[in-house]
């Protein structure tokens, strides 16, 4: 699995997120309780509809949306995030 480094973690404060380009499109970092998207607690709503989704799993829990959305691997090397260039499964 390859990473590209997208950014800094101070580009994403706690508790919101930033979009990002991938080779492969268009992402969404979300910066959760302090981790980049691992906690199965963790939620983020799209501003665009209203829906929220589980940041692990992409799973919609509410909202109009019926389809996950794609879930990439995050890691911080030395205060940079890198995201997978693939979608988890």
């Amino acid at each position: 699995m390859d990473f590209v480094r997208v950014g800094s973690l101070a580009e994403i404060p706690e508790g919101e997120m930033r979009a990002f380009d991938l080779p492969s499109g268009r992402i969404a970092v979300a910066h959760v309780e302090a981790r980049m998207f691992d906690d199965r607690a963790a939620t983020v709503t799209c501003a665009c509809h209203g829906s929220v989704f589980d940041v692990e799993t992409g799973e919609p829990v509410e909202g109009p949306a019926q389809d996950p959305v794609a879930v990439h691997r995050a890691r911080l090397v030395d205060g940079w995030v890198e995201v997978a260039d693939q979608p988890i499964g």
